[in-house]
């Protein structure tokens, strides 16, 4: 039986370029994932597994105990088909379809049925291993082969009858059992298929397909323990396998041990087959783990693995670091971000990281020109970029310059989405200056906007100062 004529699919578990979402509520961690594909395991290696081949061609043979008996004309049409098959299987068929009649045994339907599957003609098959069975209806050899060529169709409905139908008859054997747990699997329906698995590796211990298949089980009923267990035994065997460190970290995500998973990211990186996603990932579980060195070097590996990615993750992760009291880790990463892109980065992207800069040089209270120089910078690219302008009232606010701040926050109040804030800031500098009669229309018109409590508590302290005054 030709290879070619039995591969089905070959599909390999691997992650997604999915970007990693961070975010926390409270004191409660959000632990990140690796995106992943869970695909089904590989069955070419099945398809191709010499006893595999071996099984399926025996099925040619009789077995007198749970079969159709044979006339002794059929048995002398089927030793002289046998004797064909050999090297002309075309003749072969042909004998065998001049030699059928509707009272041929259900044999001769069974062999008409694998050599057309031989000759990759499925339908055909399967139309003569449907006869077999309707003739006889217990035919175990003929249910097994119709679930073979339904899983083959992806007809997972039919394959799943065919092989229950050949495993109540007594027929349970690895190949049928890990078939049957891939047809579950791809119909989403993981406790069947975990069950089925189960038995066909409790037949064949060493196969790696049905292992993995039962891990992949395990793994979508959230069984982490036995996914976990299951890729340990996996990775003794297969050590240098990307897919299985990278799911076992999932695995141990899944059992809230995120250093467990960092280990295993670790590892990939050690053996050469870290990806962009996974040096990521183990940035943000460092960094959930308030690890901001590691976390930095491994955004910073990230980079390296693919130097001409999209900054964007590169940037929410400068972010990210800078949120997290990592201002030290994030002024690193936002140099290697910067000599990276420094040639190809667009002016979006570039905005983003000036003012990235200037909240991390105004971080520790004191005012710089560095930082004013790169908000006028940004300025001067987009006159309408409202976070700067707010930043750059910000800055000489607190350099003591408070006509230069009132400037930058009227600009910033024309633009709708700080209108609010940028009278408030606006009317915060006056109440500074004592005075109070111009910053009180400045706060009411902030509160008809959006209304806040604590402008309104600051309008009436204000109010109150005014009356004083008088």
């Amino acid at each position: 039986m030709r290879p070619s004529h039995l591969i089905l699919c070959s599909i390999a578990l691997a992650f997604a370029s999915a970007p990693v979402a961070l975010g926390q509520t409270g004191s409660t961690k959000a632990t990140p994932r690796p995106s992943l594909d869970l695909s089904a395991p590989t069955l070419s290696a099945v398809w191709n597994d010499p006893k595999f081949k071996q099984s399926f061609v025996a099925g040619y043979g009789i077995n007198p105990d749970i079969e159709p008996k044979v006339p002794v004309d059929d048995i002398a049409i089927l030793e002289l088909v046998r004797q064909l098959m050999a090297d002309h299987l075309p003749a072969a068929e042909r004998f065998l379809k001049d030699s059928l009649r509707p009272e041929s045994s259900a044999v001769i339907d069974l062999t008409l049925g694998g050599i057309c599957f031989q000759q990759d003609r499925l339908d055909e098959a399967l139309k003569h291993y449907r006869d077999a069975v309707e003739k006889f209806p217990s035919f175990r050899r003929a249910w097994r082969s119709i679930g073979l060529i339904c899983t083959r169709k992806s007809d997972y409905d039919g394959a799943i009858a065919a092989f229950n139908r050949m495993i109540e008859l007594g027929g349970a054997d690895a190949y049928s059992f890990g078939l049957l747990g891939y047809c579950h699997s791809a119909k989403a329906d993981y406790q069947p298929a975990e069950s089925a698995y189960r038995n066909a590796l409790l037949l064949q211990p060493d196969n790696v397909e049905w292992r993995l298949g039962l891990t992949r089980s395990v793994f979508k009923q959230e069984k982490f323990e036995d996914a976990a267990s299951l890729l340990g035994v996996l990775l003794t065997q297969f050590p240098d396998k990307s897919d299985f460190w990278l799911l076992q970290a999932h695995t141990f995500l899944g059992l809230k041990r995120p250093l467990d998973a960092a280990a295993n990211l670790e590892a990939l990186y050690a053996i050469g087959k870290a990806t962009v996603d996974s040096q990521q990932t183990l940035g943000d579980i460092y960094l959930s783990e308030g690890i901001l060195d590691l976390a930095r070097l491994a955004y910073e590996r990230a980079i390296d693995l693919k130097p001409d990615q999209p900054p964007a993750r590169s940037i929410r992760s400068i972010e990210n670091l800078a949120a997290r009291g990592g201002a030290l880790e994030a002024r690193g990463l936002l140099t290697k971000v910067q000599e990276n892109w420094s040639e190809t980065i667009a002016d979006t992207d570039r905005r983003k990281l000036l003012k990235i800069a200037a909240r991390l040089s105004m971080a520790d209270g004191s005012p710089t020109e560095e930082a004013a120089a790169t908000l006028e910078e940004i300025v001067a690219l987009d006159p309408l970029d409202a976070e700067a302008l707010m930043l750059l009232g910000q800055h000489y606010t607190r350099s003591g310059e408070p006509d230069k701040a009132i400037l930058q926050y009227e600009r910033a109040a024309a633009i709708e989405s700080v209108a609010a804030n940028a009278k408030v800031k606006i009317a915060q500098v006056y109440v500074s200056q004592g005075r109070f009669t111009e910053a009180l229309p400045l706060l009411r018109e902030a509160q008809g906007l959006r209304p806040r409590d604590d402008v309104a508590r600051y309008i009436e302290q204000v109010e109150r100062a005014s009356k004083g005054r008088k």
